[in-house]
């Protein structure tokens, strides 16, 4: 017979249950052993039972182990995801000795969670149902990203219950539910659960055994997703190989077309010539239109007028870059800088749209060398507003804009506008406002300078910082200056050109003069941080004091303090003297009454008088240094009245 000691090893060997390690000291006492023996088995004893602990663990961490490696194969040779994953699902409930296991995935259309595998369910209603964000423990788990276990899922107030779920869950007879994400980075796509019939708390090794579980499921989710766009990969490269083959002989046959065009342009052909050269290859008929799609060219046959929707097909063709079809008929479009320059509408059964985009090309190339023509007199007009600003005494100046259409003789505004770059169409869009305002236009360097019609400089400054801006897509930031002042002309001018010549002559150096102011303005918009605006020397308060050549003292007092001094004139008051005292105290009213030797309510009360007459943030910083400037130009003389406040009247 083994020892008593030995006895322990026996039943750790045969993995005895934790009761029989009872039965060596049982038997010892029975045989009448000494205390020290007993007290000696006790402790062989103990220890033995925590080697049993210890192994018991290492078996149930070896099936994990070993359920985890499994899982890994299965994804390794992944050919069915929802075979993996229904292997997942029954590897979750054995291992954590469960009755029911089951995984729901988010619907991204619906917003919520849906049952996508279960192991050992027996409810319909359970397997059919569908989990809200933050709605059951799952739906919690899938909105918080974080794992939730519950020993008693009725009595668990941690989440939100719903009606369909908890009679789902009641069918099913859940009571413990333990449930973890499945995650793809920072995304949850999912929830794997283990669920008890009976009432059980979940341990934390259980916990991180289903999380790894998850991991698993996730990945085998992502690498189906990754397989199937692989596949779907290889499909479209397999069609694009398929296609190129079928178009190489179109590809060809449009390089010879459009070597056939260029040989014609460099041999001096016309819009006809390159539309016969389309014909000949496609067949059918073609139509060239305009920017404003008039037909300005064609070959073998007639095609109807444009109607709306050949026009919005030609829209549709320079906002893409390609050939649009309408019903029977291919439109390919040109623009240049945002504008519409060509459209060619062919009807034909051969759709080779590179032949057509090219032929488009070659006739907007054709067009872009008529309007080096129109460039030619914008280039002339240039010329003459660069001799008005550079060389206003230059003889003949009013004679040759007179032969552009330009009469010096009229009221004209100078506008500078500042860009930051893109000359070329800044210069194209300066010629187009003067040719169609009947004004000059010139680049030079990082601005564009206009002469236009007219006596509202501010608004024209306005329109011109927009309008380029928008062209040019970034800032341009205009000033304006007046060029030319209303004056009527003298009797006998608008009969006589001789004498309107003489007198656009007297007022050449008006130009150059609001040349530069208007270019101050421009400078002092940038200053000011107001960049991409428009404005003239009078809409920028004190500062167009500085940048204005005329100096208007007189105008700026009467914009910024005007209705006071007014009300002072009417009243017979001090308002304006109240005003400059206040200032003059640092915006004490206190102090200001002091040195007013009135009483700090009358202060007050002329305040909120000099307020209403005002406005609202009359004392903003800004603005207050405009009002002070004026007053103390005010007290120098500088009025609209002509009178001045003297201490005297305060």
């Amino acid at each position: 017979m083994p020892s008593l000691s030995l006895q322990f090893l026996e039943l750790l060997a045969r993995e005895a249950s934790a009761v029989e390690f009872e039965g060596p000291i049982i038997r010892a006492r029975a045989a009448g052993a000494d205390p020290a023996a007993i007290e000696e088995l006790e402790q062989a004893k103990v220890e033995a039972l925590k080697v049993r602990d210890l192994l018991k663990r290492r078996a149930r961490r070896e099936a994990e182990l070993s359920a985890l490696y499994d899982t890994a194969g299965d994804l390794a040779a992944l050919r069915d995801l929802d075979a993996v994953l229904e292997a997942i699902v029954h590897r979750a409930r054995q291992l954590l000795a469960t009755d029911v296991a089951y995984m729901t995935l988010h619907d991204p259309e619906r917003g919520d969670t849906y049952m996508r595998v279960t192991d050992g369910s027996i409810s319909a209603k359970f397997r059919a149902l569908r989990l809200a964000m933050g709605a059951g423990l799952g739906g919690l788990v899938a909105q918080t990203a974080t794992p939730y276990a519950t020993a008693d899922y009725f009595a668990d107030a941690r989440f939100r219950h719903k009606e369909d779920i908890d009679e789902a869950v009641t069918e099913e007879g859940l009571v413990a539910i333990l449930g973890v994400p499945l995650r793809l980075g920072q995304r949850v796509i999912g929830v794997l659960m283990a669920a008890n019939r009976s009432a059980r708390p979940f341990h934390q090794e259980e916990v991180s055994l289903l999380a790894s579980l998850a991991a698993h499921a996730a990945v085998a989710i992502d690498n189906a997703r990754l397989l199937q766009e692989t596949r779907n990969a290889l499909e479209e490269l397999s069609r694009a190989h398929r296609t190129a083959r079928e178009h190489g002989q179109a590809v060809e046959r449009a390089a010879m077309a459009h070597d056939r065009m260029t040989s014609l342009v460099l041999r001096g052909g016309g819009i006809e010539d390159v539309a016969a050269v389309v014909t000949d290859v496609l067949g059918g008929s073609l139509a060239v239109l305009d920017d404003l799609g008039r037909a300005i060219g064609g070959a073998a046959g007639e095609l109807a007028e444009p109607d709306v929707g050949v026009l919005e097909a030609a829209q549709a063709s320079r906002a893409l870059g390609r050939t649009v079809r309408r019903g029977d008929l291919l439109i390919a479009s040109v623009d240049v800088g945002g504008e519409p320059l060509c459209t060619l509408v062919l009807r034909s059964d051969d759709a080779d749209e590179r032949i057509l985009e090219r032929a488009a090309l070659v006739c907007a190339l054709l067009l872009l060398f008529r309007r080096s023509v129109a460039e030619a007199e914008g280039r002339v007009r240039g010329e003459l507003l660069d001799d008005l600003i550079s060389r206003p005494g230059s003889p003949g100046l009013a004679d040759r804009a007179r032969r552009l259409g330009v009469d010096l003789g009229a009221p004209h505004v100078v506008v500078v506008v500042k860009h930051g770059g893109q000359r070329e169409r800044a210069a194209f869009w300066g010629s187009s406002q003067a040719a169609m305002r009947h004004g000059l236009a010139a680049g030079r360097g990082d601005e564009v300078v206009l002469l236009l019609p007219g006596d509202h400089a501010g608004a024209v400054a306005q329109r011109a910082a927009a309008e380029l801006s928008a062209s040019l897509q970034s800032t341009a930031t205009a000033g304006a200056a007046p060029a030319v002042g209303p004056a009527e002309p003298s009797r006998g001018a608008q009969d006589d050109p001789r004498v309107r010549d003489e007198q656009g002559d007297s007022r050449v150096r008006d130009v150059a003069a609001a040349y530069q102011e208007a270019r101050r303005c421009a400078e002092a918009l940038i200053a000011l941080g107001r960049a991409g605006d428009g404005a003239s020397a009078a809409e920028l308060g004190f500062v167009g004091l500085l940048v204005g050549d005329g100096h208007d003292v007189r105008g700026f007092v009467d914009r910024v303090v005007g209705p006071v001094i007014d009300y002072d004139a009417r009243r017979g008051t001090a308002l304006a003297g109240t005003l400059a005292a206040y200032f003059g105290a640092g915006g004490s009213p206190s102090r200001a009454a002091e040195a007013l030797h009135i009483h700090v309510n009358t202060v007050t009360q002329r305040l909120d008088r000099v307020g209403r007459l005002l406005g609202d943030g009359w004392l903003e910083p800004e603005r207050a240094l405009e009002i002070q400037l004026a007053l103390r130009l005010h007290r120098l003389g500088h009025t609209s009245t002509g009178k001045t406040v003297g201490p005297d009247a305060i």
